[in-house]
């Protein structure tokens, strides 16, 4: 479900390392896996992706696939400045996974998986912060149950009117900058066609393709080229025609079906 993890995923199926040269290990997020102390000291910001390598690791997605792209057999196009815009918190891609926007939302959001994942998480914090381990991680955890805890207690109705209230209108700008993003500003971005790379995905590519995917999942999209229509029910009219070029041909890639041949997220 990470949609950070993606972007290497893609990186590693395009920049043509050979079977066997990267060791994959997957982290549980639903179950809070990334929030043990074990996994603390390797990142201790709890995030996926994270790569060892030369003795160093990255815990950023930013450098992580900057590393790929540095290291590949393959030569693609070098990111920009895009890739920082995208990952602006403006634009977080996870935020709507949790965010509710009305009484409607929140109610399906509290009987569905964003309770259980939050429920989980919690879970997860409070069983690890209490273990010796844990000691010099403190702030972090302290910090994190807060923040998670906080959106637990709007799911289980625990909070005042008023900050539910202010859950909705945070919900409501953040999906409104989302859709701006998408009808606007990406389209000023992108080539009539191929990538921002170029006739082949570039290390640009492969932030914005897991960022565009994780929003598409969200608006209930599937892992096919018409996929892309399903963001028509956030944008309230028809995705810009660069954007539906740009998600066909992602969709026709061999690393686009082999990420994504278990379906979006």
């Amino acid at each position: 479900m990470s949609v950070w993890a993606a972007a290497p995923e893609l990186a590693i199926a395009e920049l043509g390392y050979p079977e066997g040269a990267i060791e994959t290990k997957v982290i549980n997020l639903a179950e809070g896996a990334n929030f043990s102390p074990e996994f603390l000291k390797i990142n201790p910001h709890a995030t996926l992706p994270t790569l060892a390598a030369d003795n160093k690791t990255y815990v950023s997605t930013k450098d992580v696939v900057s590393y790929l792209v540095d290291n590949a057999p393959k030569t693609v196009a070098k990111g920009t400045a895009f890739i920082d815009t995208i990952h602006e918190d403006k634009y977080d891609p996870n935020a709507p996974l949790l965010l509710s926007r009305n009484d409607e939302e929140l109610k399906a959001a509290a009987g569905g998986f964003p309770f259980q994942f939050v429920q989980n998480r919690q879970n997860s914090l409070d069983k690890h912060a209490d273990l010796p381990e844990a000691a010099e991680f403190r702030a972090f955890y302290e910090a994190k149950k807060a923040a998670n805890g906080g959106i637990l207690a709007i799911y289980k109705g625990a909070v005042p009117e008023e900050a539910k209230q202010g859950f909705f209108e945070h919900s409501i700008a953040h999906w409104q900058t989302i859709t701006n993003f998408i009808l606007v500003d990406l389209p000023a971005k992108l080539p009539e066609s191929g990538f921002l790379g170029g006739q082949t995905p570039g290390e640009d590519d492969f932030h914005l393709a897991a960022w565009l995917v994780r929003v598409a999942f969200l608006t209930g999209a599937t892992n096919d080229k018409d996929g892309y229509k399903a963001l028509e029910k956030e944008t309230k009219e028809p995705v810009p025609a660069k954007v539906a070029a740009y998600w066909q041909a992602w969709a026709e890639r061999p690393s686009f079906k082999k990420v994504y041949q278990n379906g979006l997220h």
